[in-house]
């Protein structure tokens, strides 16, 4: 074969590998998209690069792959949603007291689930797979939370987080497709 014909064949070779590599990483991405939703654009806003950003997304896809999360029994579901309402009824009087409760029960929802209870931030990384458009919520109440002990916010900060907290504990309680604290909301 003449010269010329190898390096045609050369660069559609090359053009095909090209293609293919551009179109896995469209796919990859689109799929990241979909999954992470508003933490997508979070995430490749604060990293140095895209290809990191998604890197950093696909592990956490791949370690929440890894875990064992269930829904909560009937029972469970229950239980929690009159520990909720107890919580928001505190907050009345203890404002400080019901959002530091509120963060203990979305951490109880979330190891009776199966979410491991590392630190804060491995927390909401794995939350933020399953439940990613309220992700930030949760990042907002802890952060208010946080910023109350150092006197950092207000009484209407800690109101807001507990808005927060509910958006995560509301789809963190659903079992069977069915929010159960929407039951309880009606009957008061």
């Amino acid at each position: 074969m003449d010269t010329w014909i190898w390096i045609v064949v050369a660069v559609v070779v090359v053009a095909l590998v090209v293609a293919a590599v551009l179109a896995w990483q469209a796919a990859r991405r689109k799929r990241l998209q979909d999954t992470f939703g508003p933490v997508y654009e979070r995430e490749v806003e604060s990293a140095s690069s895209r290809r990191e950003a998604e890197a950093e997304l696909e592990d956490r896809r791949k370690r929440r792959e890894e875990l064992d999360i269930r829904p909560l029994s009937p029972d469970a579901a229950d239980r929690y949603a009159r520990a909720w309402e107890g919580v928001q009824t505190q907050f009345v009087d203890d404002p400080v007291g019901a959002t530091r409760d509120a963060d203990r029960l979305v951490q109880e929802v979330m190891a009776e689930r199966g979410y491991p209870m590392e630190d804060f931030d491995s927390r909401a990384d794995l939350i933020s797979v399953d439940h990613p458009t309220v992700v930030e919520n949760y990042r907002s109440a802890h952060d208010a939370y946080l910023a109350y002990d150092r006197g950092d916010s207000t009484t209407e900060d800690l109101r807001q987080a507990m808005v927060h907290y509910r958006s995560l504990f509301s789809e963190l309680l659903e079992t069977d497709g069915r929010d159960r604290t929407t039951d309880y909301e009606e009957v008061r």
